[in-house]
Formats: C-alpha cells, structure tokens, sequence
C-alpha cells in the first residue's frame, strides 16, 4: 500500500539532474538480468493454501486484537492489542500490492475475499491500486513525472521527509470523507466525478498523477467496490453520530488504522533511495534505486511483510509470488559474486535507510 501525499518535484535543484543523468547511464547488468530468471523460473506458481491462509490469519488476528483493545480498560494490555491490531492489519492490507500483480485465476476468489476482508473495511479496495501500480513498473515510467509512486524525496528539502510520515496519520479521515461524501456527489454531479476519480481514486504520492477513468471489466469492479466501501463508511458515520457504536471504539479504530496507515507511509519512505529526478532509467538503475532488506535482519518481517522486504528483487521479476521471494534471494544471492550490482540493493535495517535519505536531503544544494 502508498499512500497520497502532495509534494512539490520543484522543491528539488540543480544537483538533482546531475544525479538522475548519473543514474541513467548505469546500464543494464546482463548476467544479473539473466541468473535473476533463469534461476527462479520453477518458483512462479502461487500458491493458493498460502495466499488464503496468511490473509484469514492476519485478519482474524487484526480484527479481534482491534476488538481487545476497544473492550479492555486503557492499560498496557489495551496498549499492546492496539499494536497487535495495527502490525496484523497492516500485513493483511499489504496483501494489495499482491493483488495487483496476478490474474484472479492465480488465485480463485482471492481478489474478492480480499476486498471483503481488509480493502473495503480498510477503506482501501484493490481499484485505488490495480491499474495504478503496474505504471510504478513500466520500464519508461519508473522514476520520471509519469510513475505515481515516485518522488525524488532524498532530492528535496529536509522537511518534506517528517511531512511525508506525518500526513499518513490523518489518511483514514481522507478516506472517510473520500467514501461517504464525494463517493455519493460524484454519482449526482459530474464535475465532482471527474475530480474523485482523477485526484482521490488511486493509493500514489505523485501530486502530478492524473486518473484515467476506469473502462470495461475495471469499470464493473471498480462501481461494486466503490459502492461498497460508501456504504460501509457511510454506515460507520451513521452509527457513531447516532450512538450506535460508541465514540471510545471508533476513536480506537480510527487511530488503529492511523498506526497502518503511518507504517505502510514509513515503510515507502525506505523503499527506493528516491535519487532519480525524472530521467528515464535502465532496468539495473531502477534496481539499484531500490531496496532489499534480508535476513538476519528479523525487524522488515513487521514493517515489510508480504515479500515487501524484497522490493529490489521484486522490481526485477514483479510476476514472483511474494512466498518464493525470500528463495529467489538466496538463490541469486549465492549465484553472483560480490562485485554484481545485485548485492548492492541489500541494506541492514530501516535505521540505515531513514538516515541515508536523511542524509541526502541535507547535502547543500
């Protein structure tokens, strides 16, 4: 999951181009490029058992830490369901980058059991990222004014990076006002249509990204989702200001999803390096833009789930269900000697990371 944050490319300078030419210019590692297929081509099948069974577990573990929480006096205990609530959830959310990367054949009837699970009671259904991600990917795209996943973030101003994190707290009242207010004006007033579904319809961080509207199948999904998602917000609303639900339980939920919200939003500030500055780049320059955090480190396993610790190896073979990853890693790993550029996108831990890109946007411009 991304989520959508306005910052301005200009606040990037000068420097910035010199590094994004620097970066188109590493070409293509051929033999990285190669052993990363020819070694995991017996490691493309999804699983379904494991798909299904990761998702069941993190969802009946998030919603019933989510009920503790609420129903346990405020003490530590409640302290810790909340925090078991947030990391299981956040790791049944992720399940979305998954969803946008396999045939609903890969997995029967995974895309709806995860809309019905975890994306419309998130407030997040697949159509805010299927369509959008896969241009995160195209080789023309990644990188430049085109990809909305992408900012030069280590390229722009010291502030931007606390904002960044900071605006993820208040996504799940976006989301709300999203659903249950311009979900049912832009159904009566065109104007607003075009404004939800161009501006507020996608899960981006590119300010510049503008929404094509959905056609054909997409179209059909995307109605049944979005129709989904405004009535539950709107039934969420409605019982709150009616006392249906009480105000302690929702404001637990909202700060629940908040915490998903906010790791999911740290989580994409350590996923590239973010030092390209809108120039197109080569297969190995997106890779080397990009990040691995492997074993030993046990920590991504929480704030990285579902293969996202991976996110290097999954630039260079995005079709790898996310269970094979961790495999493939070994295997090209032990394949390639220390000089190839596949080594190159390991890092340690997310301190590292956070302070590189720190790092980065206090060198004097």
């Amino acid at each position: 999951m991304d989520s959508s944050l306005t910052l301005d490319r200009r606040a990037t300078e000068a420097p910035a181009a010199v590094v994004g030419a620097a970066r188109e210019r590493i070409a293509d590692d051929r033999a990285m490029l190669r052993a990363a297929a020819d070694l995991t081509r017996d490691l493309v099948a999804h699983r379904p058992a494991i798909y299904w069974a990761d998702l069941l577990a993190s969802s009946v573990v998030g919603y019933g830490a989510m009920v503790a929480a609420v129903m346990i006096p405020v003490t530590g205990w409640a302290i810790l369901a909340g925090l078991v609530s947030v990391l299981a959830l956040y790791r049944a959310g992720s399940f979305i980058h998954e969803l946008t990367h396999f045939k609903p054949s890969a997995v029967p009837g995974f895309h709806l059991g995860w809309n019905v699970l975890a994306g419309v009671p998130l407030l997040v259904p697949s159509f805010m990222y299927e369509g959008v991600h896969n241009l995160h990917h195209a080789r023309t795209r990644y990188g430049t004014a085109e990809d909305p996943e992408y900012l030069p973030l280590a390229l722009m101003k010291p502030w931007t990076l606390p904002l960044f994190i900071l605006v993820s707290l208040l996504a799940p009242v976006a989301l709300l006002f999203r659903y249950a207010v311009l979900s049912p004006l832009s159904a009566v007033f065109p104007a607003v249509r075009k404004l939800t579904v161009e501006r507020y319809s996608s899960l981006s961080i590119n300010p510049e990204f503008r929404r094509r509207h959905p056609e054909g199948a997409a179209r059909r999904e995307w109605h049944w989702q979005e129709t989904a998602a405004s009535l539950w917000a709107i039934a969420l609303l409605t019982m709150v200001f009616t006392g249906v639900l009480p105000l302690r339980a929702f404001a637990i939920g909202l700060m629940i999803a908040s915490g998903v919200m906010v790791i999911n939003q740290v989580r994409t500030l350590v996923a590239h390096l973010w030092e390209n500055e809108g120039e197109a780049m080569t297969v190995t320059a997106q890779y080397l833009d990009t990040v691995n955090v492997p074993p030993p480190a046990f920590l991504p396993m929480l704030w990285a789930p579902v293969g996202l610790r991976y996110h290097a190896l999954h630039h260079l073979l995005p079709g790898l269900p996310y269970h094979a990853l961790g495999e493939a890693h070994r295997r090209i790993s032990a394949a390639l000697d220390m000089e190839s550029p596949y080594h190159k996108a390991s890092y340690p831990g997310l301190p590292v990371l956070v302070a590189k890109i720190a790092r980065s946007t206090m060198v004097a411009r």
